[in-house]
C-alpha cells in the first residue's frame, strides 16, 4: 500500500531561551500547522510516533495532548540526530501495512544553550567509556587523541582532516558549504539563521575544533515539525490528490563492521551506513541520484554534507569538495541541496530535523516554497543520520 504526506507544518527554530514556550507549545503549533495544511481532524489521526532525545519518557503524550485527547496510541522514539526521520518511518510503516490509513509524525527538541555533548553525562573524556557512542569515539581517540573541544564537534572536525589528508580537499571547499547553506537560509522565515557570510569570512569564524568554524557547524535548537502521513484510500476518499506527495522508497540503516574497520572519523561517523541506506532506496524505487531535484541533507558540520554527497551518489569519494566549490549543488546547478538552510543555518532541534526536512521538500514538490523555490521539482531526497548510528533516507515525488 502507498504512503503519502498530506500536511506538513513547523515552527521557526529558535536559540534556546529565545522564547518563553515549552516543548508541548510547539508540537501545538507544529501538529496544528500540518493538520490544517491537510484539511484533517486530530479525530481522523489513528497513530502519533513522537520523536524527542532530551525529555523524559512519555513527553510525546504530553506533547500530543495539546492536540486533542481522543486515547489514540502514542509512540514514543529516540534515535539521537535521526530521531525525527525514524518517527516519520513509523508512520510510514503503519500506513504501508495496512495498520492505518492516517498517522501524524511529530518531532520537537528544547535544548540546552552550549554544545551538543558525546553522550555521556557531560560529554567530558571520561563518560565515553559508558556512552552509546562509546566506540565510535574509541576510533577518534585512537587515530588522533582527544583534545578539548565539543565532541561532536570533534569527531566530524577529524573526519575533516582525514578528507582533507586523503582527497586533497581544501578548506575553502568545506567552507563552501557553510556560504551555500546560510544564503539559502535568507530566504527561509523557519530558520533560526538567516544571515549570509562569504567564504572569507566563514575561514575567519571562531574555530571550534580545527578546521570547522562556527559558521560550518549546526547549532543547538529549539523547535518542533509536524507530518500527516495517510494511505491511498485516504487521498482518495478525502480528495487530497492536490496535497499529496508520495513517499516513493525509504530505509533505515545502521553502522555495520564497516564502519569500524578501517579505523577513521569519515566512517565511524556514518558515510558507510549513508551510502547502504541511499542504495536501498535507488534500488526499491528504480531512481538514482541522477533523478533527484532537490535535497536535504544533514548538514550537522561542513564536512557531513560532504561526505553526505559522495554517499548519496553525487560524485565519486574524494570528489565533493570540488562539486560544492563548482557550484552544482546550489540554484542553477544540477542539484539544490538544502534550500532550507540546512541545519548549519536553519538549526538542529534534533528530534525535529527529519521531519522538518521533509516539510520543507513537500513545500518545495508542491512548488509552494517562495522565494526558495526549487524551479520544476518533482523528485526529492531526504537524509537523516544519527551518530551511534542510524541513516535514514526518503525518497519523495510529487
Amino acid at each position: 500500500m502507498k504512503a503519502y504526506i498530506v500536511g506538513v507544518g513547523m515552527t521557526k527554530f529558535e536559540k534556546p531561551e529565545t522564547r518563553d514556550w515549552q516543548y508541548w507549545d510547539m508540537v501545538k503549533e507544529a501538529g496544528s500547522a500540518a493538520l490544517a495544511d491537510a484539511g484533517v481532524r486530530y479525530e481522523q489521526v489513528q497513530q502519533v510516533p513522537v520523536g524527542y532525545c532530551f525529555q523524559a519518557s512519555t513527553a510525546g503524550q504530553r506533547a500530543a495532548y495539546e492536540l486533542g485527547l481522543t486515547g489514540v496510541p502514542v509512540y514514543n522514539v529516540n534515535n539521537n540526530c535521526a530521531t525525527g526521520s525514524t518517527a516519520l518511518m513509523i508512520a510510514r510503516q503503519f500506513v504501508e501495512g495496512g495498520i492505518s490509513d492516517c498517522v501524524l509524525a511529530l518531532g520537537f527538541e528544547k535544548m540546552a544553550r552550549g554544545a551538543l555533548g558525546g553522550g555521556g553525562s557531560d560529554g567530558g573524556a571520561a563518560d565515553f567509556r559508558t556512552s552509546p557512542v562509546a566506540r565510535h569515539y574509541g576510533i577518534m581517540a585512537a587515530a588522533h587523541g582527544f583534545e578539548m573541544s565539543p565532541p561532536t564537534a570533534q569527531i566530524f572536525g577529524d573526519a575533516a582532516r582525514e578528507h582533507m589528508d586523503r582527497y586533497g580537499t581544501t578548506e575553502a571547499q568545506l567552507a563552501a558549504v557553510g556560504a551555500k547553506n546560510h544564503r539559502h537560509s535568507v530566504n527561509n522565515p523557519y530558520a533560526q539563521f538567516q544571515d549570509a557570510y562569504t567564504v572569507d569570512e566563514i575561514l575567519a569564524a571562531r574555530t571550534v575544533h580545527r578546521p570547522l568554524t562556527k559558521l560550518q557547524c549546526s547549532p543547538t535548537s529549539d523547535g518542533a515539525a509536524a507530518a500527516v502521513v495517510v494511505s491511498e484510500r485516504f487521498v482518495e476518499s478525502h480528495g487530497l490528490g492536490d496535497r499529496a506527495v508520495e513517499i516513493v522508497a525509504q530505509a533505515m540503516t545502521t553502522d555495520t563492521g564497516e564502519s569500524f574497520a578501517s579505523g577513521t572519523c569519515i566512517d565511524a561517523v556514518g558515510r558507510p551506513m549513508s551510502r547502504a541506506a541511499a542504495q536501498q532506496v535507488y534500488d526499491a524505487s528504480g531512481l538514482s541520484a541522477a533523478d533527484l531535484d532537490v535535497i536535504e541533507l544533514h548538514d550537522c558540520f561542513s564536512i557531513n554534507e560532504l561526505l553526505t554527497y559522495e554517499a548519496l551518489g553525487l560524485c565519486g569519494e574524494g570528489e565533493s569538495g570540488k562539486l560544492v566549490e563548482s557550484g552544482a549543488t546550489t540554484y542553477g546547478g544540477r542539484w539544490v541541496v538544502n534550500p532550507s538552510g540546512g541545519l548549519i543555518s536553519k538549526g538542529h532541534p534534533l528530534g525535529a530535523t527529519g521531519i522538518a526536512q521533509v516539510a520543507e521538500l513537500t513545500w518545495q514538490l508542491r512548488g509552494e516554497a517562495g522565494p526558495r523555490q526549487v524551479p520544476d521539482a518533482r523528485v526529492g531526497l531526504a537524509h537523516n543520520i544519527g551518530l551511534g548510528g542510524a541513516a535514514v533516507v526518503t525518497l519523495l515525488r510529487r
